[in-house]
């Protein structure tokens, strides 16, 4: 039986009491935001933020998933991680042709690729930092998921990136909108049941989504301070190793690309030649690092056209992993209703408002439009990159319900977001802790709301 999770949602409101009187509930510059050091950081606003940071922290650490075992995915990268402790990182283009010699074996299936390097390579680095030259243990021994040195510093690795996507969602919406946007977002992406599940398992899309959520960062910081050193190295930085982590980044860079293009007619900030320079250098040095990395740009190449021919004729793709334009939507309206609602409000009222808003409303639509017309590959996990829009936008549509209230809006735009909170936290327990969802599938997601029995 899955373990009961003990640590309550009642920290962000009984925190953001101590504020209800010290931070403004929105800007009132929508033409352009203003940076958070000129507002100045209200009092008490960096220890309320703390404790909703700790209490997300705590729900992904402490072990509350009804899957205990060991899914597909995990296998595939404790396999990676423990030849890449057996070869070393001169070694790494021997894994990437042992994956190419393997799929082309005939009757093998699509298996995830070695190139998702950075993801691996931190893995093996906390491997190394905590086991040593710890040996790997006997698949399906007694206790081998929870003591398995590959797969744990996998787990830890997962758990720590998810953590740090709170922290960069947050600081995000604080910067790019105040004091409100910094609690609200850092209490829905903390308390997100996607999110949290990303934490629990040692799946990648934790670690991508933070990477992706720094280029979205990154790239608003650059828009608004042209031209500033530290802003364009972080932009590249984020951008390799977005690159490094995962091939879904190609989505993400084109999306980046397109904000860019678009900037012409919606004025995000302003466009420098450096800006575009950055903007393409940092995945270019990802990509290149990758080609070295396979042995050479030929099998770089092959290692891909492998995963896309094999993953077309794998039977549960083709099963699980299709859909209309639309079931990225359904799939959240099952498992985060009230957010997702709420930020489709938010994408009509605030849009115009605050040029914010619409920056990552037209991330999401970016990247939606590749991600929902990629064939058999459409999964819920795919959607934390979205987590840092969502909530922004729910967060400034709570704001905008609750001005009637006059001069309780404070007191209870608070006591909605604990609400929320709550029933996010209850979502989890019961898609993930409960019914012990692993894969995040359409027909997993019904049976567990009981639509399907």
């Amino acid at each position: 039986m899955a373990r009961t999770l003990r640590i309550g949602p009642h920290l962000p409101i009984l925190a953001m009491k101590l504020m209800i009187d010290d931070f403004p509930l929105a800007d009132e510059d929508h033409a352009a935001p203003v940076p958070p050091r000129r507002r100045g950081a209200p009092r008490g606003l960096w220890l309320v933020a703390l404790l909703i940071f700790i209490a997300a922290a705590a729900v992904r650490i402490y072990p509350s998933a009804g899957f205990t075992g060991v899914g597909f995915d995990e296998a595939l990268y404790r396999d990676y991680v423990i030849k890449l402790d057996l070869v070393g990182l001169t070694g790494f283009p021997e894994i990437c042709q042992l994956y190419v010699e393997d799929q082309q074996k005939e009757g093998s299936i699509a298996k995830l690729p070695p190139t998702r390097f950075l993801y691996v390579l931190t893995a093996w680095g906390c491997k190394r930092l905590t086991f040593g030259n710890a040996p790997p243990l006997v698949p399906r021994s007694p206790g081998f998921a929870a003591h398995d040195p590959a797969l744990v510093s996998l787990h830890r690795v997962s758990c720590l990136f998810s953590i740090l996507g709170v922290a960069a969602a947050g600081l995000a919406a604080w910067r790019m909108f105040g004091a409100t946007a910094l609690l609200g977002v850092l209490a829905l992406v903390g308390f997100s049941p996607v999110a949290i599940h990303m934490g629990q398992h040692a799946l990648i899309d934790g670690f991508f989504a933070f990477w992706a959520t720094m280029c979205v960062w990154m790239l608003w910081e650059n828009l608004q301070y042209p031209d500033d050193p530290r802003r364009l190295a972080g932009l590249a930085l984020c951008g390799a190793a977005m690159v490094l982590t995962k091939e879904n980044s190609f989505f993400v860079a084109v999306a980046l690309a397109a904000l860019v293009a678009v900037n012409r007619w919606a004025q995000f900030g302003r466009v420098t030649p450096r800006l575009v320079a950055v903007g393409i250098g940092g995945p270019a040095i990802g990509a290149l690092t990758l080609v070295a990395l396979a042995g050479g740009f030929g099998e770089f190449v092959e290692v891909y056209r492998t995963l896309v021919a094999k993953a077309a004729v794998l039977p549960y793709a083709i099963k699980t992993g299709d859909g209309p334009w639309h079931r990225y939507l359904v799939d959240l309206l099952i498992v985060s209703p009230a957010v997702l609602l709420l930020a489709i409000g938010g994408a009509f009222t605030q849009l115009r408002r605050h040029r914010g808003y619409l920056y990552l409303g037209c991330f999401v639509v970016f990247t939606y439009v590749f991600m929902c017309n990629v064939k058999y590959a459409m999964n819920l996990r795919y959607t934390s990159i979205w987590e840092l829009p969502l909530a922004a936008l729910a967060v400034a549509q709570l704001g905008d319900l609750t001005r009637r209230c006059g001069e309780r809006q404070r007191l209870a735009l608070a006591i909605l977001l604990t609400a929320l909170c709550a029933y996010g936290l209850r979502q989890y327990l019961l898609f993930f802790s409960d019914f012990g969802l692993y894969e995040l599938v359409s027909e997993g997601l019904l049976r567990a709301v009981q639509i399907l029995k």
